[in-house]
């Protein structure tokens, strides 16, 4: 059975890599309008996180791909050889 969460439940929760690098903080979820899914995670990386200081930066934020969540509970985990550098 899937579990469901609300979008503000998400927003603020502590962001980990799958080798438990603390990456920063998630701030908003993008959704595509047309298909409903999720593309990806905007986040706001911690200062002294190494990979997050190698992610390409938007206006000082992350976007993280969904493909790279492997959970989501106390903290999202992220797999870190799934995201995107630059």
């Amino acid at each position: 059975m899937a579990k469901y969460l609300i979008a503000r439940q998400l927003s603020g929760k502590k962001i980990i890599t799958n080798d438990g690098e603390d990456f920063g903080r998630l701030v908003d979820v993008n959704i595509n309008e047309v298909t409903g899914k999720v593309e990806n995670l905007e986040t706001e990386p911690k200062p002294d996180s190494e990979s997050a200081n190698k992610l390409r930066k938007e206006d000082g934020m992350i976007l993280i791909p969904y493909e790279a969540v492997t959970a989501v509970g106390d903290f999202v985990i992220v797999e870190k050889r799934n995201l995107v550098y630059e």
